[in-house]
């Protein structure tokens, strides 16, 4: 085996006995989550122990739009194939079976992981996120989500019940400073993004001044190491006091 070998990072003879069918834990937590009897943190908690199956193409796939929104990237140097989310964000597609990975594509090749070594190669490609069973009930499994399975650590959600965690909020107002032009930051759960900042500035402020604020406001909530390792996605919102 060459230095270029796709295969190199994921070996297979762990799996010599893998008929290909799906992890019995996993399909179930879908299954349950597909009807809204269990959440994304049950899954997620299962594919920290699922083998999963991620497509590897020859050099030369082109690229094409699928199903739900997914667009199949060019193929990248390992061989190992992404998808474009809809926000342009890229992520590692895996799926649980190989029927699952034929309906989505008869010319990937499917190669047995650790959901933990699935995610551990989603992050060295600097994919933001896995997409489970593109193609069919697509699931995706966020970027802190992807960094807690790498890690062999839980997942916690910023978002739970509708409801922006405390530490999450915590971290948050420790990390933005009030000045005489902010006077309140506040979180609640996103739209557009996973959560929402608030941020509650007097009135009165000129265009410069405010995107001053929203600069330096950006700025501090980028160095929060909570920020960065919880909330997957997060947009500004500007009130007034």
């Amino acid at each position: 085996m060459n230095d270029e070998d796709p295969m190199r990072e994921i070996p297979e003879s762990i799996f010599s006995d893998d008929d290909g069918s799906a992890d019995a834990r996993l399909a179930q937590a879908l299954i349950r989550f597909s009807r809204g009897k269990t959440s994304l943190t049950d899954v997620v908690d299962a594919l920290a122990y699922a083998r999963v199956l991620i497509p590897v193409m020859a050099a030369g796939e082109q690229r094409h739009v699928g199903k739900h929104g997914f667009e199949q990237d060019e193929v990248a140097s390992t061989g190992v194939v992404a998808v474009e989310m809809p926000d342009g964000r890229k992520a590692l597609p895996i799926f649980t079976d190989v029927d699952a990975m034929k309906a989505w594509s008869d010319r990937a090749r499917p190669i047995p992981a650790e959901g933990p070594r699935a995610a551990l190669a989603a992050v060295a490609e600097g994919w933001s996120a896995m997409v489970l069973n593109p193609g069919m009930e697509t699931v995706l499994v966020p970027r802190p989500a992807v960094w807690a399975i790498g890690q062999g650590e839980p997942w916690r959600p910023a978002v739970v019940d509708g409801v922006v965690a405390d530490d999450v909020q915590d971290a948050v107002t420790a990390a933005v400073y009030l000045d005489d032009a902010l006077r309140a930051v506040e979180t609640a759960p996103g739209q557009g993004a996973e959560v929402t900042v608030v941020l509650r500035l007097v009135a009165g402020l000129t265009q410069p001044e405010v995107d001053a604020v929203i600069e330096r406001v950006q700025r501090q909530l980028a160095q929060s190491s909570v920020v960065a390792q919880r909330i997957d996605s997060l947009e500004l919102r500007l009130a007034q006091v």
